[in-house]
């Protein structure tokens, strides 16, 4: 892999876009959260697959798909920021968490379980917390059979961050969003069921929140034990796939709508973590969409009001 282009704010992100030869390229991301400092939390973001077959209406990784990453090459992404900072691998930060989120659903490439299962022979990272984030697409059983194993092997007792990507307690809605065959809510908590243990940490709901996708407690409760699950609910980022379909990203727009959901979750035995980033993680394209894709129309996308408004610097 080359790195060809960057943008960043050094304080808070840096956007990396890797060539990785044949006219394949993706995105990877390093970010701290101020005021922590790297010393504390640093957190990269890395992708598995070249674009995504799944094409979420919010996500900007979508528009194309171009074959899944090698664990060499997901590796890669990793070593690139660990190299600089980090170059004898042995990684300080208290919390360091590697989230197999930015371009491609991790369940479709079983490279990602291969990462997992020789991190820590690569690296001396006693704080390391790899994060997941999955729609659960149907026919991945095997995936999540074997990432239950790695996890109870490798990362049980607090050290494995489950999250399935949900977005609307709507049916409807989220096949809307989400528009791939996939579990249920009910076979997503039986194997939540299986899948957490005492002592790690809870099983993470992702809902994005506009103000129109439909947030019910009530489904929540009929499905989902609040003793194993956490809400975590997030204001739509201004990527161009959202914008497009006419997704609100205006997260001030619909406070008080927001408020009554929270607190009618939270009522029901919920924990719900609000994740609202900087707005400057809008900007220079860190927080969610990617640059990848105006990158190979070569340019020729506006990005949204808001968004993706620090320029990208070719290294090569």
């Amino acid at each position: 892999m080359e790195v060809v282009y960057k943008t960043e704010n050094s304080d808070i992100a840096t956007v990396y876009i890797g060539d990785f030869g044949n006219n394949r390229f993706a995105e990877f991301v390093e970010s701290v959260q101020p005021p922590s400092s790297v010393e504390k939390k640093w957190v990269l973001i890395v992708s598995t697959l070249f674009g995504c077959p799944v094409g979420c209406m919010m996500c900007d990784a979508g528009k194309f798909y171009g074959g899944k990453l090698t664990s060499d090459e997901i590796f890669s992404q990793i070593d690139y920021p660990v190299m600089k900072r980090f170059p004898d691998r042995r990684i300080i930060s208290e919390k360091f968490k590697i989230q197999f989120a930015r371009m491609g659903e991790p369940a479709l490439n079983l490279s990602v379980l291969k990462v997992l299962k020789e991190f820590r022979n690569r690296y001396d990272a006693p704080g390391f917390v790899p994060s997941l984030s999955t729609v659960a697409p149907n026919g991945t059983e095997s995936f999540f059979e074997e990432l239950t194993n790695i996890k109870n092997d490798l990362y049980g007792k607090g050290d494995f961050q489950m999250q399935f990507s949900i977005h609307s307690t709507s049916v409807q809605e989220r096949d809307n969003l989400i528009p791939v065959k996939k579990w249920s809510l009910e076979r997503i908590s039986r194997f939540g069921e299986g899948f957490f243990l005492p002592g790690d940490q809870k099983i993470t709901l992702n809902f994005i929140f506009s103000g129109e996708m439909e947030l019910d407690h009530k489904v929540l409760v009929d499905n989902f034990d609040p003793q194993k699950f956490i809400i975590k609910i997030t204001p739509v980022n201004p990527t161009i796939s959202a914008v497009s379909n006419g997704i609100n990203t205006d997260f001030k727009k619909v406070k008080i709508k927001l408020d009554e959901t929270v607190s009618g979750i939270r009522n029901a035995g919920f924990e719900v973590i609000l994740s609202v980033g900087e707005l400057e993680e809008n900007r220079i394209g860190s927080n969610c969409g990617q640059y990848i894709g105006s990158f190979m129309r070569s340019g020729n996308i506006l990005p949204p009001e808001g968004s993706y408004t620090y320029g990208l610097e070719k290294l090569i």
